[in-house]
């Protein structure tokens, strides 16, 4: 699926589309995706404020399909943990932009190239407002490793 056709679907996907999040951007070599947030009524919680949930599913599934995307099909991607920290209140619009580098996709590789190797890496995104302020951050920690037919291929 191209970048756009998968960005014009998961703005209609329900857990997006029900929180108010909209995906902004997919690179079409899937290497940058901008998201955001803008506060509505039924996004914001008790005391005003973006819901925490309504942030942390701003980010859930963008690291996992990058990777996804730009490794070949010799690999299994799975989420493995998350962590969200809040570090002031969220207010109006806020986005987070993905980048993932071609040197993150070097050290998974290197770190899956051994037999049976599974390797946990972790990968940051600050959600900001619109000042650029960082709202929340967020750490996904993602389980890559190769398939078990193409442990032994070269260059796989």
């Amino acid at each position: 699926m191209k970048a756009n056709a998968l960005r014009r679907g998961m703005n209609l996907w329900p857990p997006l589309l029900f929180a108010g999040i909209r995906i902004r951007h997919i690179s079409d070599d899937f290497r940058a995706v901008d998201v955001e947030l803008r506060e509505r009524f039924y996004n914001k919680n008790y005391v005003g404020c973006h819901f925490g949930g309504s942030l942390f599913a701003m980010t859930d599934p963008f690291w996992m399909l990058m990777v996804m995307r730009n490794l070949d099909r010799s690999y299994t991607v799975w989420d493995k943990s998350a962590e969200i920290e809040f570090l002031r209140p969220g207010r109006g619009t806020v986005s987070a932009s993905f980048r993932l580098s071609e040197d993150m996709l070097d050290d998974i590789r290197a770190n899956t190239a051994e037999e049976d190797a599974r390797y946990l890496r972790t990968f940051p995104v600050d959600i900001v407002n619109t000042d650029g302020d960082p709202v929340a951050r967020v750490t996904k920690t993602l389980h890559i490793r190769r398939k078990p037919d193409t442990r032994n291929r070269i260059g796989g």
